[in-house]
Parts: structure tokens; C-alpha cells; sequence
């Protein structure tokens, strides 16, 4: 594997303030939060994957519009089936249990169904997947034909078969204190995209714990510094690989 299995950091955070400014409509029988960028253009979207707090996250949703007010059309599945885990829950709380009822051939048919009414349904030309933690496997299991560029924060469950299969450019923001993607995981990671060839970023955030990206203490300075940096260098990537390659 190329970063760990979830553990209890995967669960644990703080709720951020903000109103999210989104909609919830059904793709098929998932339930989907949408964003519409300014222009309310749908030709450049990003598909968000979440981590095991799921799609009705406060703190996500908010993210969601972010990507929206810098330009991109953003769709975001539950791919829990309406089982997602509870912010905090009590430290004796079995997320391995949890993941046994969420496997890749649940999961997959979800990203995949979204996918296809993106393109068929939305009018949608290119795809950027954006991976949370849990997400961050399916973002890598995608990344081929279907979207045309990833990024993931704080990756876990990856397997180095999924890394070694992507197609297409690859960045991922890790953080200085992650038992999913620890520093052999990083190096292992960089080793086989380095091998496989694609354009490939890895940018480290000192202080900064797993989960970082979505569920930080936006109290603290450090902490709130690398959230926002990880975003820009998300949407820097996204403009790189999806609009400029286009041009």
C-alpha cells in the first residue's frame, strides 16, 4: 500500500463556520451536492470524493463552494449510501468495521454512475477529481479516461497498484503527522510516480495533522496557513491540467 488504512484521525475535527450556498439533487438514487461557478459554465467541473464524514459536511460543502467561486462546476456524490460517519464519534467507535460495509466494489459504482451523467447529462468536457482521505483512493482509482486530473490531501487505503495505474497528472498535499501516509508512504508514492511517468506534485505541510484540509483548527495560525495553502495549490493544479491544457 501507498498510504494506510483509516484510523480514528479519519473521524475527528472541527466544524468550521460558514453557510454553504450549494444544492442537493439526486443523481440516479445518490444524493449530490452541486456548485456553480459565477458563470454557472458546467464545461470545467471537479468531481469531490470525500472522506467517511461525507458529502452533508458543513466543512466540505464549504470547500465545494470554494471550487466553485474559482470557476469550476462542482459535483459531489454521497458514496456511503446515506451511512456516513459522525464527526467525533467516541474513541472506541470501529472505523475498520465501518470500512467493511464500504468496499471499492460498492464505492465504484457510484463514482462511476456521476461520471456519466457529468458528461451525458451535465455537459461537462473535462473532469478534475479532488480526494479526501477515503476519497483519495477512488480520485487514484479514476484517474485514467474517466477525469482527466486528481488531487488528494491526506491520502489513505491507496495501494500501490491503484498509484502505478493512474493515466494522468497526479498532486497531493500530505501533512507533517499522518498515520495514513506517513513518511515511507510518501517516499514510496513518489518512487512509483516517478515510475510511472505522469506529471506529479507532493507538497508537505509542517503542524499539520491528517484530515487537515477539511477538518482543521482554523484557530490555530499554522494550521489555518497550510488548509488554505493546500487549496490553492488544488486549484492551481486543477487550472494547470484542466483549463490550460485545453487552451
Amino acid at each position: 500500500m501507498t498510504s494506510n488504512a483509516p484510523t480514528k484521525c479519519c473521524t475527528i475535527g472541527v466544524l468550521h463556520e460558514g453557510t454553504p450556498t450549494g444544492e442537493i439533487k439526486a443523481i440516479g438514487e445518490t444524493p449530490t451536492y452541486f456548485a456553480y461557478p459565477p458563470s454557472r459554465s458546467t464545461e470545467y467541473a471537479v468531481l469531490i470524493l470525500t472522506d467517511v464524514i461525507g458529502y452533508t459536511s458543513t466543512n466540505v460543502q464549504l470547500v465545494a463552494d470554494q471550487f466553485a467561486a474559482n470557476g469550476y462546476f462542482v459535483v459531489m456524490p454521497d458514496l456511503f449510501h446515506g451511512d456516513p460517519v459522525k464527526l467525533n464519534r467516541d474513541p472506541g467507535y470501529d472505523i475498520m468495521k465501518w470500512l467493511e460495509g464500504h468496499p471499492a466494489d460498492i464505492v465504484d459504482p457510484v463514482v462511476e454512475e456521476v461520471l456519466a451523467a457529468m458528461k451525458k447529462d451535465y455537459g461537462v468536457k473535462k473532469i478534475g477529481a479532488v480526494g479526501h482521505c477515503f476519497g483519495a483512493k477512488y480520485a487514484i482509482r479514476f484517474l485514467s479516461a474517466a477525469v482527466s486530473c486528481a488531487y488528494v490531501a491526506h491520502p489513505a487505503f491507496v495501494t500501490s497498484e491503484e498509484l502505478r495505474a493512474v493515466k494522468g497528472p497526479l498532486s497531493i498535499s500530505a501533512c507533517e503527522h499522518d498515520d495514513s501516509f506517513t513518511v515511507e508512504k510518501r517516499y514510496e508514492s513518489e518512487a512509483i510516480l516517478r515510475e510511472v511517468g505522469v506529471p506529479y506534485q507532493i507538497n508537505l505541510f509542517s503542524h499539520a495533522d491528517h484530515g487537515f484540509s477539511v477538518r482543521s483548527d482554523m484557530s490555530i495560525r499554522a494550521i489555518r496557513w497550510a488548509k488554505e495553502q493546500a487549496f490553492v495549490q488544488a486549484v492551481q493544479w486543477l487550472d494547470e491540467h484542466l483549463k490550460r491544457d485545453s487552451q
